[in-house]
Formats: structure tokens, sequence, C-alpha cells
């Protein structure tokens, strides 16, 4: 019997020391899990962006000059030191009709690129949206995007898009935007671009080349990053390089299926070096794009009540009205020659799958996935997060918050 009473006691006493140990190791495991939980559930409660002001304060002033290009100066900020550059007439060709051939050629889908595999259908009562994304086997992913606007023109549509006096209105991300040159011959612009981004992230610029196209009422808008030797890079903000983002502008027919052209298309094509794994940032740009789709239709039909009630037209406004027309028998003539010249007649038509609602790939738990987008996002801060990718991320977290 006392030999039995010892055992028990024994055994009595191990037993908090290995209740312990097995939630030390579970609390081990658990960690980096935790940790990430912790992290985005800071990203989707706590983080709430405080813009800088210069963005919104400033005014465009032309400077008189008989150059094609104009130097274009605005109210002075702690960043304006670089807001003289010299004119150079080369500037005129920052965006050049190559650029629009290439344009053309993803419109028409002859580009001959890899197939584009759809991400989102959704709409409301004002606004329709599909994406499809590609995989190039060189360079970020690839993303072409419809959005149709109900009851618009467009001309409205394309005022909007260039207009970044009110863009800073709307697109929460613009900190800071001013116009470096412009050519009132062909409307060609060099715009400087700072964006804003979460705590963990450094601000990011972008200098911008941009032009538009009118091909038979289509307007076919040019937006690519271009060099600037004038103003020379910091590491705060980082230097985007690798931008692209190029749209088809066009009436067509309303979803109420009247037969009227009275609705807008808005047939976008867009990637940028993101400098983070992309199978990482498909994933926010996936969750965050139809958030960020509505917040611009928002914005656009505020827009529209402005300009309904007769205000003037900001400068950039009014140098999206200077376009360069072609004829789009030009245009259709030069697809055609390219294919003969190329010897592959349709063979360049890129195809477009169908939206499947089958789950593709593993079913990887999405807490650990998202949990270490976040965690990858604080320690590997190389290049662009967009914006889709950073609310992407937030509203899953935000989402688990909810829940609990």
């Amino acid at each position: 019997m006392a030999l039995i009473e010892s055992f028990e006691r024994i055994l009595e006493l191990e037993r908090p020391i290995t209740i312990l140990g097995v939630c030390t190791n579970l609390f081990l495991l658990l960690s980096p899990i935790w940790v990430a939980f912790i992290l985005g559930l800071m990203v989707g409660w706590a983080w709430k962006p405080k813009w800088v002001s210069f963005g919104k304060e400033n005014h465009l002033v032309l400077t008189s000059n008989n150059s094609p290009l104009k130097e274009v100066s605005m109210s002075p900020s702690e960043d304006d030191e670089f807001s003289v550059l010299e004119l150079d007439e080369g500037d005129s060709n920052l965006v050049t009709v190559e650029d629009l051939e290439h344009l053309f050629q993803l419109v028409e889908m002859k580009d001959g690129g890899p197939t584009w595999i759809p991400m989102m259908d959704r709409s409301n009562p004002t606004m329709s949206y599909k994406a499809w994304r590609r995989d190039p086997k060189t360079g970020p992913p690839q993303y072409r995007s419809s959005t149709v606007f109900e009851n618009a023109t467009p001309e409205i549509v394309r005022d909007f898009f260039w207009d970044d006096e009110f863009r800073s209105k709307w697109d929460d991300m613009l900190a800071y935007y001013k116009t470096l040159k412009e050519c009132p011959t062909t409307g060609t612009m060099l715009v400087h671009w700072i964006r804003k981004f979460p705590f963990f992230c450094k601000d990011r610029e972008y200098i911008i080349g941009r032009r538009i196209w009118e091909i038979g009422r289509s307007y076919y808008c040019i937006t690519k990053g271009v060099t600037c030797s004038s103003i020379p890079r910091r590491d705060k903000p980082r230097r985007v390089d690798l931008y692209y983002s190029s749209w088809c502008i066009r009436a067509v027919e309303s979803m109420s299926g009247d037969g009227q052209l009275t609705a807008c298309e808005v047939l976008l094509f867009h990637h940028e070096d993101m400098g983070i794994p992309w199978e990482i940032a498909k994933i926010g740009v996936k969750k965050g794009m139809w958030g960020t789709v509505k917040n611009m239709d928002t914005g656009f039909r505020a827009y529209q009540k402005e300009r309904a009630s007769g205000i003037s037209l900001s400068r950039q406004a009014f140098m999206a009205n200077i376009n360069s027309k072609i004829n789009p028998d030009y245009m259709r003539a030069m697809l055609v020659d390219g294919d003969d010249d190329d010897g592959n007649g349709d063979s360049s038509e890129t195809r477009v799958d169908t939206l499947s609602e089958k789950p593709q790939g593993r079913n990887i738990p999405k807490l650990l996935i998202l949990g270490g987008a976040i965690i990858f996002a604080c320690t590997f801060d190389k290049g662009l997060l967009t914006k889709a990718v950073i609310f992407g991320v937030a509203r899953r977290f935000s989402n688990v918050r909810k829940r609990l």
C-alpha cells in the first residue's frame, strides 16, 4: 500500500509539469499564426492613414515660354526643391505612336500574349466590373479589366481619370501630384506622383508620361513610367520604375438593354513591379479590387455632379481635351500589316477564358497565407505594394475580427 501511495504522489507531482509542457509546445507551434493574426488585426483596426496635406493644396501656374513644352510650377512645399526642370525637346516623345500601337493590340486582343484568366465579375445598379489576369514568362502579373459606368459619356470619364486635382478627393493614396511639363500641341504630360502607404511601407513615387489619342470617339489613354534625370532618386519615397497603366474609353450599350449607347466602358491594362512574391500579390489584388472599384465609382459620380454644376475645368482636365486624332482604318490596317510581316496571321490573337466557379490550386489555410503576406510586407519592403494588396489583406483580417 505504501508503494502504491508513493507512486500516486509522483503522478500527481508530474501531472502539472506534463500539462505545462504540452501547453508550452502548443504555444510555440501556434505562435507564428497568432503573430500574423495580431498584425492583421492591427492593420484592420488601427491603421487610419493620415495623408500629407500638400497634395490637395497645389495650384498650377504656367510660365511663359515659347517651347512646345511648358514648365509648370506649383505652390512651394518641402518637396518642391525639384520643381524647376530644364526643357528638352526630346520630352515631346515621352509617349509615342508605338505605345499607341501596343495598346491598340491589347484592346483588339492581337498582342499574342498569354491567355487571360478570369478573376471577377461583379456589378451594382450604376456599374459593372470584370477582371482578368495573366502571367507572362518574365515580369510581374498583368491585369485586364472592363468597367462599365452607367449614364456616362466617354469624354467625362476621360477627364475624370486625367484630373489629378479631383483624384486627390477620392483616391486617398495620392499624397502629392505635380505636373512637371506639358505639350499644348499633343497633350503629352510629364507628371510626378507620390502615393502614401501604411506605416510598414515607404511611400512610392512615380514619374509618369501620359498622352491621349482619339480613334473614332474611343479614347486611348496611355500612362507609363518614364525616366527623369532632373528628379534624382531618394531613399524615401522609393521610386517605382516599372509601371504601365493604360486604358481605352468608349461608349457602350447600357445594362438596361434599351440599345442606347448611354454607358461608358473603361478597358484597363495594368502592371507594375510590386517587389513582393507575385503569388502573395495576386491574393491581395483579388481581395481588394472590388472595394477599390466601388470607391472609384463613388468618386466618379461626385465628379459628374461637380461638372454638371458648371465648375471650370482643372488644368489636367483641360489637357485631357487635347488629343491626337487617328483614323480607325489606319489602326486596323496596321494590325493586318503586322500579322503579315510576322507570318502569324490569327495566331497572334490572345484568348480570354470564361469565369469558372471551381476553386483552383490547393486548399491552403487562408489565415496562414494572408498572415504570411502581412509579415512579408513588413520585412521585405522592396517596391510597390499596390492599394489592392494593402486593403485586400487588411479587409480579410477585418472580416475575421467581425466573426470573433
